[in-house]
C-alpha cells in the first residue's frame, strides 16, 4: 500500500479509501436491496486492512447510523485504532423535525456526539460536513466545527460537494476568524463527471487541500461492460439522476473497456489509476461487495496511463449540469426523508 499526507496535515492516509456505505442494517436507509450485513461486512473490513488500507469514510445518514456502528464494531475488532483513520459526515437530515439535520452549530453538537456514539469512539479523525447548508451562515457552521475539533471530539474537518466559491467562501471565514480550516474535499470525480476539473480540482490544489473523490467508479457503471447489471444499478434511484442514459458516457464506457481488453486489466483498476493523473487527488473511495473490488483498487496503484491512453478516455466526455450537490441535494434528500 502507498501512504500520502492528507491535504496540508501531517496526517498519513492510505491512497484508498474503503467506502462504508455499503455496510448496515439492511431493512434502514434508502439502500437496502444491496448493503451487506454484520457477518457479510466483517471480510470486507479485514480484507482491506490486510491489503493496507488505513483509511474509511462513512456519514451519520448511512443506513440509518447503522454504517457508523458497523464500522466502529468491525474496525474495533479487527485494527489499532491509532493506526487508523476514520471519516464520517453530518449535515443530512436524521429524523423528520426541526433541528435534526443541517450545520446550525445545534445539529453539529448533537450529530458529532450522537456519532461518536454509534461509533463506539473517543474522537473522529474527520469529520465533513456532507452538503452546503444554505439555511445556516457559514460562519456559524465554521465556528462550531472549531469548538468540536478544539473539544477534542475531532481531529481534522473536511467538505463534501459544494460549489468552489462555496468552499472558498467558508475557508476565508476560517482563515479571517482565527477557526480551524478544511485540510479536504470529498467531491464527485470520474471518467463520466469531470466537471470538478473547471475549478474545484485547481482550487483544492492551489491551497494543497486533499481530494479524496466520492463515486470514482460512477456507481458501478465504469466497472462493466455497457449492457451488464447488478442489483445495485437495478435498484440505485439515486445513481440513475446522477448518472442517466448519456451517448458521451456511453462512449466513454466504450474507451475504457477497448483500453482493459488491450491492457488486459479490469476496467474498475483502470477507471481508478485515472484519478492519480490529478495532482490534487488523495484516495479515490471505493466501495467493495465482492472480494475483487478491494483486489482491483489495489491494482490501480501499480498502474501508470500513458498520455495516449488518458486522450482516449478523456476524448468522449461532454460537458455536465453540475449533480450532486446543493440544497436539497437532489434525489438523496427526497428519498433519505422517506426511508426513516
Amino acid at each position: 500500500m502507498k501512504f500520502i499526507r492528507l491535504g496540508p496535515t501531517g496526517l498519513s492516509v492510505s491512497r484508498l479509501c474503503l467506502g462504508c456505505m455499503s455496510y448496515g442494517d439492511t431493512t434502514k436507509g434508502w439502500h437496502g436491496d444491496w448493503l451487506l450485513g454484520e457477518e457479510e461486512s466483517r471480510g470486507f473490513f479485514r480484507q482491506a486492512l490486510e491489503a493496507g488500507i488505513n483509511f474509511f469514510d462513512t456519514a451519520n445518514q448511512y443506513s440509518g447510523g447503522t454504517s457508523e456502528e458497523m464500522t466502529g464494531k468491525l474496525l474495533g475488532e479487527l485494527a489499532r485504532r491509532d493506526e487508523i483513520v476514520v471519516a464520517t459526515k453530518a449535515y443530512l437530515p436524521w429524523r423528520r423535525a426541526p433541528n435534526t439535520g443541517g450545520l446550525s452549530r445545534k445539529a453539529l453538537m448533537q450529530a458529532v456526539d450522537d456519532s461518536l456514539e454509534r461509533l463506539s469512539m473517543d474522537y473522529i479523525d474527520l469529520y465533513q460536513i456532507h452538503r452546503w447548508d444554505d439555511e445556516t451562515p457559514i460562519e456559524e457552521t465554521m465556528e462550531a466545527l472549531h469548538d468540536i475539533v478544539k473539544s477534542g471530539k475531532v481531529r481534522y474537518i473536511g467538505a463534501s460537494s459544494m460549489y468552489a466559491w462555496q468552499f472558498a467562501k467558508a475557508q476565508e471565514a476560517a482563515r479571517a476568524n482565527g477557526w480551524t480550516p478544511f485540510v479536504s474535499m470529498q467531491n464527485q470525480l470520474n471518467l463520466l463527471y469531470r466537471e470538478e476539473e473547471r475549478e474545484m480540482l485547481p482550487l483544492c490544489e492551489d491551497e494543497g487541500i486533499g481530494v479524496i473523490p466520492w463515486s470514482p467508479l460512477a456507481r458501478g457503471r465504469l466497472a462493466r461492460p455497457l449492457g451488464e447489471g447488478t442489483v445495485r444499478s437495478e435498484t440505485d434511484g439515486f445513481g440513475k439522476v446522477l448518472y442517466p442514459e448519456d451517448e458521451a458516457d456511453n462512449a466513454v464506457i466504450t474507451a475504457l473497456e477497448t483500453l482493459s481488453k488491450e491492457r488486459g486489466t479490469p476496467m474498475a483498476t483502470l477507471a481508478l489509476a485515472w484519478h492519480y493523473t490529478h495532482d490534487s487527488v488523495v484516495a479515490p473511495i471505493v466501495g467493495a461487495t465482492k472480494p475483487s473490488h478491494i483486489d482491483d483498487a489495489v491494482a490501480a496503484l501499480d498502474i501508470t496511463l500513458g498520455d495516449d491512453e488518458i486522450e482516449a478516455l478523456e476524448a468522449p466526455y461532454r460537458p455536465k449540469w453540475p449533480t450532486g450537490m446543493g440544497t436539497p441535494m437532489t434525489g438523496m434528500d427526497q428519498v433519505s426523508v422517506r426511508a426513516e
